[in-house]
């Protein structure tokens, strides 16, 4: 039944991937963000407006918190930088430009290129790690099967927090590159816990059937492990209801993988 659940999960997000694709952020296709804070709150569709005038179409306006706006643009060249600030300088309203960053689309693609290299590396040195960890452990399981199952429940654990991710329409950032490396930790951290009972249980021989060890170690440590991911899941819906709002997708997309990889 819940490999059937797991199957079916997976299905959906290969079809977000499929049909939706990834919005890549500036970080991986180039642009550039500008953040500005008023006095008082402005309104959205005035800003997008002006934008709009001022040869800026296209530019995705957000708030960030009750006065701060941040608006992602194409690279910007300086004088095209100051264009904006004029543009975003709203009569009755005082403004300050609190960042501005641009990063142009060969950078943007190294960043990509990287991103992909940083997962697959953290992939590989976790499954070197668990064989070289469990070499002593081969009866009746060969010590680079723990790494196998390994490997194949981290893929889990990020493809399906991605998908959703990808289907709700979010951006793909380093932020988000940052949290499914952080979901891949936290994810080995359990698989290791159990793994880790299962030797000693072998060790101490306490059956003599191994499916009846690994029953026996899996018990011995769902406490522990749902606990744990309860405790910073708590943390995470916090953040994402009350922290600002450049954290709000990151901790969105980490809370659903902390999820999904207790479940699995």
């Amino acid at each position: 039944v819940f490999f059937a659940i797991s199957i079916v999960i997976l299905v959906f997000s290969f079809y977000a991937f499929l049909t939706k694709g990834f919005n890549a952020g500036i970080d991986f296709k180039g642009g550039s963000i500008t953040e500005v804070a008023y006095d008082k709150a402005p309104d959205i569709e005035t800003i997008k407006n002006i934008l709009s005038k001022a040869e800026f179409s296209g530019a995705r306006v957000q708030m960030a918190g009750q006065s701060s706006v941040i608006v992602e643009t194409r690279a910007l060249s300086e004088i095209d930088h100051q264009n904006i600030l004029k543009a975003l300088s709203l009569d009755g309203y005082k403004m300050e430009e609190k960042r501005f960053s641009s990063i142009g689309p060969i950078i943007g693609k190294e960043l990509r290129s990287k991103a992909w290299m940083a997962i697959v590396m953290v992939i590989l040195g976790i499954v070197l790690f668990i064989a070289y960890a469990f070499r002593h452990v081969s009866e009746p399981i060969s010590s680079w099967k723990y790494g196998a199952i390994t490997t194949l429940t981290l893929l889990h654990d990020i493809i399906v927090p991605a998908g959703i991710f990808v289907w709700m329409g979010k951006e793909v950032d380093t932020l988000f590159v940052v949290a499914l490396l952080s979901i891949m930790g936290i994810s080995v951290h359990d698989t290791i816990v159990v793994f880790d009972r299962i030797r000693e249980n072998l060790k101490n021989k306490v059956s003599n059937d191994f499916s009846t060890t690994v029953g026996m170690s899996l018990r011995q440590t769902f406490t522990r492990s749902i606990n744990t991911s309860l405790t910073v899941m708590l943390v995470l819906a916090i953040l994402f209801f009350y922290g600002p709002a450049s954290t709000k997708d990151f901790s969105l997309i980490l809370w659903i993988g902390i999820f999904v990889g207790t479940y699995s």
